[in-house]
């Protein structure tokens, strides 16, 4: 019985979340579709239905998890570097657009079968969500460092508004590098740098902050 009791032991603990992210993707990219059902992808995959929900819901679910684990593997990664903490947020935001474009590059087959069945550009699909969420509380926190420092300017009601900026930022470069054909990749590197002196340009003390004073000043002397 004891015997018994271990054996079962050893085979969930084998079943782990990131091996079924594995099988799915392989699934996936292999079938160009999702499993008919948990119970048949359990099945082919030597797993129980009950070591699948141990670990997730759905398939929507697993989709979700892996595109959260790109932002959150980046974060990691680019927490764990001391030179990093020091970055200024122009930087850092550099930095982990450039570091999350090498980390989808190992999975680009994957992540363009996803990018690519999205049909209604207008609204955040299901799997993106957990990403955007996580990107988001990145962000935030990046974005709060330069108001303090005074990189970043501050403008009410504006300000609030920056890390909805950054999100379609951020999709316009996957969209981009979706569609790039360049050795390497080469050309989304450009747009990202271009891309990111654009943004600091408008969120930044300067043209955004000259163009209000003057929209100001022209409105109040429209009243003389």
């Amino acid at each position: 019985m004891e015997a018994t009791k271990k054996s079962k032991s050893k085979k969930t603990d084998s079943v782990s979340a990131t091996s079924i992210q594995l099988a799915y993707r392989e699934y996936v990219l292999t079938e160009g579709r999702q499993p008919a059902s948990v119970f048949k992808f359990s099945k082919d995959n030597g797993m129980t239905e009950v070591e699948f929900y141990a670990h997730f819901a759905s398939f929507e679910a697993i989709e979700k998890a892996i595109w959260q684990g790109y932002v959150v593997d980046t974060k990691k990664r680019l927490e764990a570097d001391e030179a990093y903490l020091q970055f200024t947020s122009r930087e850092k935001i550099l930095t982990f657009y450039f570091s999350l474009a090498e980390l989808l590059k190992t999975e680009r087959s994957f992540v363009l079968h996803q990018l690519n069945s999205v049909k209604n550009t207008a609204s955040t699909p299901g799997f993106l969500k957990s990403f955007k969420a996580s990107f988001e509380e990145w962000i935030n926190g990046v974005l709060s460092e330069g108001k303090g420092t005074g990189e970043i300017a501050s403008r009410p009601y504006i300000d609030d508004r920056y890390s909805r900026l950054f999100w379609m930022h951020l999709m316009f470069i996957l969209k981009f590098w979706s569609k790039d054909e360049s050795p390497n990749f080469e050309k989304t590197d450009v747009a990202i740098e271009k891309s990111v002196t654009l943004a600091f340009d408008l969120i930044g003390k300067g043209i955004l902050d000259n163009a209000l004073d003057f929209g100001k000043f022209l409105y109040q002397n429209s009243k003389n």
